[in-house]
């Protein structure tokens, strides 16, 4: 086989799985609506990129490496942008509940 194969096939796949995150960071961002992100899922995921890049260090693959750093700080944006909202959404729906309370802070 090749030796430049299993780095082009690493890299492409690199590619289209970091991609796929972007429309869902720029939806997140530009609508700030992240109630139907399921924030258990972005959990597993993030802790998942993490343990592929520590992979990827121990096998010292560029494109492992490379491509779930990427992965990561995308997820990651999800997950905190889905924390933030729903704290800021938990937030709203107390001040609603209570009309007549003094906000404190």
């Amino acid at each position: 086989m090749n030796e430049w194969l299993p780095t082009i096939l690493g890299t492409t796949a690199g590619l289209l799985s970091t991609s796929s995150f972007a429309p869902q960071v720029l939806k997140a961002w530009r609508e700030r609506d992240t109630a139907a992100i399921s924030k258990r899922m972005y959990i597993v995921t993030v802790t998942a990129f993490v343990l592929w890049t520590i992979y990827g260090f121990l096998l010292g693959s560029l494109p492992l490496i490379v491509f779930n750093l990427l992965s990561l700080g995308m997820s990651a944006t999800i997950l905190v942008l889905k924390i933030r909202n729903d704290r800021q959404g938990a937030r709203a729906a107390a001040t609603q509940r209570e009309p007549g309370m003094a906000r404190s802070g």
